[in-house]
């Protein structure tokens, strides 16, 4: 591991100071280095900068894909022409005979490129539109105007163009002529094909681009058979028509440089595409580096390899069978090596998809662009990057609501950011593919690339641009992501009265003390045999005490951990089922109302406040409750409600003199969906926990608010939710309804009008008229509405993560499916290790959403919030999530001033392996985390403070003092003891003074009286005495 480090910290210089030279294996270190980086790292956050001044944006596609009109005006047939008609069978009689109508619908093609903003445009030239036999002679000049037409247009335009020579359209006469590439005598003939193209059309072009990805031609082509010719099964064909591509690569690269480069001025490169692997399962090893690099060598390296690196194949593909793997000559070597004039980079979905069967070699297949913009920058020299075709697919059936595109995109397009930014890679360009929806290559119609929306079945073919457009419109515009969500910073510090706590779950009862010195009666003799143990002598009995709290060591040891956070306020739930095992009072658990009563008062001793949440369901022990009671349907029996009160007027009338806080029933909104089994039984049951809620406050308000001061209220499941597509009005409202449904059906009847939302009820009533549910939601009697309006002290909210919401018609009746909302997450988001989004600005909004819709007036709390996190001890991304959740927090109180009272961290220890605790479990001794830290400076701070002002509070000071008072109640015995003894040596002092007093006039009067004085000593030694051992 060491030498990782080293390895990785020596890279990271030299890429910051620009002097990696790469060699052969050097991009190795893109997986040597994963081990290092946490997902919260600096340099893995999604990156809100904006490009390079000069970068060029730009939008692509491909002849055959888009342009149709397959047989007109003198084009002839290409091999795909020929493939999609001979085996129309494979592709449902789908063909690119009329595609997109590019070759028609140019100008609406130009009007595209003028929405989306780009200054580049990658096409293909079809050389079968210019020449239908392949061979240069006579040129088609019908297919030279449309090239030149669309040119000019494009110069007019300030688009420039990005021309590829060859995007897998070859003649269908040269394939039948020669075999296609599997023939060497291609190589001369594509040369003339490129030479009439740049003197036909090189004054107008830049950028060059031989042949777009040669490996998906070689392999694809000639060795599976799923793509044009559709040859398979000899493997020998496939590496000699990639030896054919690269030599017919150099030619024309030579041709330009040597007859057009001094007049034209322009740049010639070769697309090559290829995937990107990582270590299986995050495992990383010498082997799956090794692994890893091959799969890379194998794809990429195959062509990239003699181009850009030693003009050779790579090491590995050398180890091929003889006379499979062709051989350069030396001065083939000299020929091809350096052939590029920058690196054109396609990365997609074609290559993706392939890597999954045939080239990971056991591992991930990933859609890291950054790591493989990296691994070129290692391997072949830090090369000028032109990515010419990114992006992804959808399913024929979305049309212009592309939402997953959008955030891929978005995750692409920052990967090349942070790649320029972070790594120095020399990126000056990007491609998002493709302009319009196309035939797709082996999927034919049945996926879509397009960044607008064709229906290939209509006539006009009209261009509607999708959300994705829209998005990557907006992206060109900013010239990458200015902004930043939650950006504002804010340094400030919450009140004196907030609450900082720690959260836990039902708190586990051990009945038996864990120190029996009172317990026990026996009298015992040590070290009588010499070997240290102890004796009981036999007869004897002492008298005993019952256990207190101070034995119970596993609780202290527990409550010190508490302590530990500085936390004023821990919140943790009792076990309902233990306390009352029938689920009435006719069987109490004094035992464990014991406990948890020397668990408050403890915790007071502490000056820790208890949070006491009465029921803590989980969804396994019969949902936490009583046996009897869940027998009897659990929630969906309306007794239950009656039973939860009393069993809350116990707790209340046991433990309400040192409880000032108590949490009812924990997520009822997420509790009532384990109720399913018919259409209606999430609603029963959610009906029920209210009503249960309510009369425990109600009994609380009217016999133990008065002298016990305390609040009640429940906590919700309180995730908030975004739209995933932010261009359209369905999401927004399928996000409004999400919120309705999952915080408003709770809320609504305690802070509003005593009555579920109406917006909710509607919703279900249309869909029940639909026929798409039979779900309703329970009326409130008017007596029930009095009961539960307005039975709320205060709002509690766990909140964990945020999702982005897209609507989703479901015909169903779970609760799940009524509010007709599909959840997903941004990609971009950092995640833990369970797949949580990190996202801190969500905090914010679902704080001002509550104050929002039920006014500022009532204190809102978060009573847990945190992420998992599998680190023993540096678990960074924990750190970060409650340092920003915080912070965003921190905002909604000092600049939207929301009434924000307290804020709880999930949670106080791990269970078993390191995920949610502030503390490891005790496997691994209980030891601390940093994010305990990160937790104890907030609390001391009070928040973020400036470093020029930071406000003191009387509790404080209360607390430095309280200090000393804590030490004296944790060492009383000895305190009292010692005041004790000072106590009596005084009296002893004044006994004697006064004696000697005495004798001395008892001398003078010849009176004696010493009797009387030891009478006296022992009368005031004996209630000193007897004080002194009670």
């Amino acid at each position: 591991m060491g030498t990782q480090v080293l390895k990785r910290l020596v890279f990271l210089l030299l890429c910051s100071s620009g002097v990696v030279h790469g060699l052969p294996g050097d991009g190795r270190e893109v997986w040597a280095g994963q081990v290092l980086l946490s997902p919260v790292n600096e340099t893995q956050l999604f990156l809100h900068r904006t490009f390079p001044k000069d970068f060029l944006w730009g939008v692509g596609s491909a002849a055959f894909q888009v342009e149709g009109a397959w047989d007109q005006d003198g084009k002839g047939p290409s091999i795909w022409d020929h493939f999609t008609h001979s085996r129309s069978s494979r592709f449902a009689k789908a063909t690119g005979d009329t595609a997109s109508d590019s070759y028609r619908l140019w100008e609406e093609d130009l009007a595209s490129l003028k929405f989306l903003g780009v200054r580049s445009y990658g096409f293909s030239i079809s050389w079968p539109r210019l020449f239908p036999n392949g061979s240069v002679e006579v040129p088609n000049k019908k297919g030279v105007e449309y090239y030149s037409r669309l040119l000019d247009r494009l110069r007019q335009e300030n688009i420039e163009p990005v021309v590829t020579l060859y995007h897998w359209d070859l003649p269908q006469a040269l394939q039948q002529k020669y075999g296609g590439w599997k023939s060497e005598a291609l190589v001369d003939i594509f040369n003339d094909y490129a030479a009439f193209c740049f003197k036909s059309f090189g004054s107008r072009v830049k950028y060059w681009v031989t042949i777009h990805n040669p490996y998906l031609v070689a392999l694809q082509g000639y060795g599976t058979g799923q793509h044009a010719p559709g040859e398979a099964g000899n493997s020998t064909a496939v590496f000699t028509v990639a030896h054919n591509l690269i030599k017919a690569h150099a030619r024309v690269w030579h041709t330009y440089d040597e007859q057009f480069r001094d007049l034209q001025k322009g740049l010639v490169s070769i697309a090559l595409g290829s995937h990107w692997t990582k270590p299986l399962r995050g495992k990383v090893n010498n082997l799956s580096i090794e692994r890893c690099q091959e799969s890379m060598e194998s794809v990429l390296g195959w062509f990239a390899e003699p181009i850009f690196g030693q003009g050779d194949y790579p090491a590995n593909m050398k180890k091929q069978p003889r006379g499979i793997l062709p051989v350069f000559t030396e001065a083939e070597k000299k020929y091809i090596k350096g052939t590029a004039d920058f690196f054109a980079f396609a990365f997609g979905p074609n290559n993706l998809r392939l890597a999954q069967n045939l080239a990971k070699l056991g591992q991930q297949v990933s859609l890291n662009l950054r790591e493989v913009l990296n691994w070129i920058k290692l391997e072949y020299n830090n090369p000028r990057i032109l990515i010419v075709e990114n992006g992804w697919f959808s399913d024929a059936r979305v049309l212009t609501e592309d939402t997953i595109a959008i955030y891929l995109i978005k995750k692409f397009v920052n990967q090349v950011l942070q790649a320029i930014v972070h790594d120095g890679v020399q990126v000056w360009g990007y491609t998002a593919w493709s302009l319009v929806d196309g035939f797709e290559w082996n999927y034919g119609y049945t996926i879509r690339r397009g960044l607008f929306y064709v229906d290939l079945m209509s006539r006009d073919k009209a261009r509607i641009p999708k959300s994705s457009a829209t998005f990557y419109k907006q992206v060109i515009w900013d010239h990458g992501f200015p902004g930043k969500e939650g950006s504002q910073s804010v340094q400030g510090q919450f009140p004196c009265d907030f609450h900082w706590g720690v959260s836990d779950s039902v708190l586990e009862v051990r009945f038996s003390p864990s120190s029996p010195q009172f317990t026990d009666p026996n009298l015992y003799l040590w070290n009588i045999s010499g070997d240290g143990t102890l004796q009981p002598v036999s007869g004897t009995q002492l008298k005993t005490r019952g256990p207190q709290c101070t034995d119970f060591l596993t609780l202290q040891r527990h409550l010190h951990l508490v302590q530990t956070t500085r936390a004023g306020h821990y919140r943790f739930a009792m076990n309902w089922s233990l306390i009352l095992p029938n689920g009435d009072l006719s069987a109490i658990n004094t035992e464990a109302l014991r406990y948890y009563g020397c668990v408050v008062t403890e915790l007071l001793k502490r000056n820790i406040q208890s949070t006491v949440t009465l029921y803590y369901p989980t969804h396994h022990h019969l949902l936490g409750l009583p046996a009897t009671l869940h027998d009897a349907g659990g929630w969906l029996n309306r007794t239950t409600a009656l039973a939860f009160r009393d069993y809350a007027a116990l707790c209340f009338r046991e433990l309400g003199p040192w409880v000032r806080q108590w949490i009812t029933i924990n997520e009822p909104n997420r509790l009532s969906h384990a109720y399913n089994v018919s259409s209606s039984d999430a609603y029963t049951a959610g009906h029920h926990l209210v009503l249960a809620h309510a009369l425990a406050w109600r009994l609380y308000d009217k016999n133990y608010r008065a002298l016990q001061h305390g609040l009640v209220s429940f906590s919700l499941h309180a995730d908030w939710a975004e739209p995933a597509n932010p261009y359209l009005e369905s999401h927004a409202a399928a996000t409004r309804r999400l919120l309705l449904f999952e915080l408003a059906s709770f809320l609504d009847p305690f802070l509003g009008n005593g009555d579920y939302p109406a917006e909710v009820r509607a919703h279900l009533q249309e869909k029940n008229r639909a026929g798409l549910t039979r779900s309703s939601m329970p009326r409130f009697t008017e007596a029930e509405k009095t009961t539960v309006q307005g039975s709320l002290d205060f709002v509690a909210l766990n909140h964990f993560t945020t999702r982005l919401v897209r609507p989703h018609r479901i015909n169903g009746s779970l609760p799940r499916d009524d509010h007709d909302c599909e959840l997903m997450a941004d990609i971009t988001w950092p995640s833990s290790p369970m797949g949580l989004p990190v996202v801190p600005w969500g905090i914010r909004r679902v704080l001002n959403w509550v104050r929002d819709r039920y006014g500022n007036s009532m204190g809102l709390y978060i009573m847990a919030s945190g992420t998992d996190d599998r680190s023993l001890d540096n678990d960074q991304l924990k750190q970060y999530y409650i340092r920003n959740y915080i912070e965003e927090a921190l905002k909604a109180y000092q600049l939207d001033h929301v009434n924000v009272k307290g804020y709880y961290v999930w949670k106080l220890q791990d269970k078993d392996a390191p995920q949610f605790g502030l503390f490891n479990s005790l496997h691994f001794q209980s030891s601390a985390k940093s994010s305990l830290s990160t937790y104890k400076e907030l609390i001391i701070n009070r928040g973020l403070p400036s470093e020029t002002h930071t406000a003191t509070c009387e509790d404080t000071e209360h607390r430095s003092s309280c200090a000393v008072c804590l030490l004296v109640l944790e060492r009383r015995p000895f305190f009292f003891f010692g005041a004790c003894l000072v106590l009596m040596l005084s009296l002893l002092t004044v006994v004697l003074v006064t004696g000697r007093r005495r004798r001395g006039k008892a001398k003078r009067k010849r009176q004696p009286h010493l009797r009387w004085d030891r009478v006296a000593l022992q009368r005031l030694r004996s209630p000193v005495h007897s004080s002194c051992l009670k």
